[in-house]
């Protein structure tokens, strides 16, 4: 258990710094002007988010809850985890409007991701259920 959560951790983390990339290459391209203490914090931010995804992925192992629970509570857990770091940094300005936009980007983020991952898990099921022997 603690050697998949390091792993889960790990690839959080490559996710994590994967996006900061991502926006250092947008600052880069904009000549926007950032300190060193404010692209360390953002990159830590990143880093923290893509531990928590990568350890809130757990959720969906092995328990009794259905995949409706599952989502619904990972969901929630995710968004609140999400704003409460974006809004603590400055990701995100604290206004109706930004709260807004940002949650249903999120959402079509979330969205994506979740059914891609579900796609993914019903073809390997698929593919298990294929190779079990037929009962006669």
């Amino acid at each position: 258990m603690i050697v998949e959560a390091m792993r889960r951790s790990m690839i959080g983390i490559a996710y994590g710094g994967i996006i900061t990339f991502i926006a250092l290459t947008i600052l880069k391209f904009t000549d926007t002007d950032a300190s060193i203490s404010q692209i360390w914090l953002y990159m830590l931010c990143s880093f923290i988010i893509g531990i928590y995804f990568g350890l809130s992925s757990f959720i969906f192992s092995d328990n009794d809850w259905s995949l409706l629970q599952q989502t619904v509570t990972h969901f929630i857990i995710s968004i609140v985890f999400y704003f409460a770091v974006a809004l603590s940094v400055g990701w995100i300005p604290f206004t109706i409007p930004a709260i807004i936009e940002t949650s249903l980007i999120f959402i079509f983020i979330y969205t994506i991701f979740w059914t891609g991952y579900y796609l993914y898990y019903k073809k390997v099921e698929a593919s298990m259920n294929a190779n079990l022997p037929k009962k006669e």
